[in-house]
């Protein structure tokens, strides 16, 4: 006899929150970023926003609460087979889902990378493009061009993947990443737990600290700095 299904908080606000507006700040860089020309601008101060998502995202998976937490999701190969087989009972991410997760977040990760320090000669110059060779620099910039096209890729997947398991499982996913709420029949499933109000705030202030890093703020103190002269005896 199957238990009686019963709600559980499954993500919290912050996750949710972040989910939404990285949504929009990836939409926002991949329209802006086939504009061209002015829109670089935004270009680069939306890739700003990305990479303190990302950097939040990432601590928020060590510190937040159950679910959004990578060593809770992140699958090893027996859930994985499982999954396939069709015996796999978890709650949060799908191990197939959990992969797709982290392949967009490795992705995105290596998108922001080259952005900072991309330099297309024309209309584009990353915050961090002094710190490289101009070698490098191109390299980099040609990188993220083309792996802009993967990312899209793997987008379309993500959607298709989440609109066939909705289907075919009756889950809706998409409500439950507005909500936070999720309905299941697995007698064991708990709310999600931790990722309070400090660590909220931590993740948050780190992730402030390197946007502003990644901003290339600090090279220019240490450019308006006065040179360091050595006395002649």
């Amino acid at each position: 006899m199957q238990p009686a299904p019963h709600r559980i908080k499954l993500w919290d606000l912050p996750t949710r929150l972040g989910h939404w507006l990285v949504v929009i700040a990836v939409t926002a860089a991949i329209i802006t970023g086939l504009l061209g020309g002015e829109w670089m601008t935004w270009h680069g101060r939306v890739g700003l926003f990305i990479c303190g998502w990302l950097t939040f995202r990432l601590i928020w998976g060590v510190i937040g609460s159950t679910y959004a937490q990578f060593r809770q999701f992140i699958p090893n190969r027996a859930a994985i087979v499982a999954y396939l087989l069709g015996t796999w009972h978890g709650t949060g991410h799908n191990p197939l889902g959990a992969l797709s997760v982290v392949a967009l977040l490795t992705l995105l990760g290596l998108q922001t990378a080259s952005g900072l320090v991309a330099d297309d000669d024309i209309a584009f110059r990353g915050p961090l493009s002094a710190l490289v060779s101009s070698d490098l620099s191109a390299t980099l910039t040609s990188l993220h061009r083309q792996s802009a096209w993967v990312l899209i890729a793997l987008i379309a997947l993500h959607i298709i993947a989440i609109a066939l398991y909705t289907r075919l499982r009756n889950t809706p996913l998409v409500r439950q990443m507005f909500t936070g709420w999720h309905e299941t029949s697995t007698a064991t499933a708990q709310s999600a737990r931790g990722g309070g109000a400090v660590a909220l705030i931590v993740a948050l202030a780190l992730a402030a600290v390197v946007t502003w890093g990644a901003s290339g703020g600090w090279l220019s103190i240490e450019s308006s700095a006065p040179p360091i002269t050595t006395p002649e005896w």
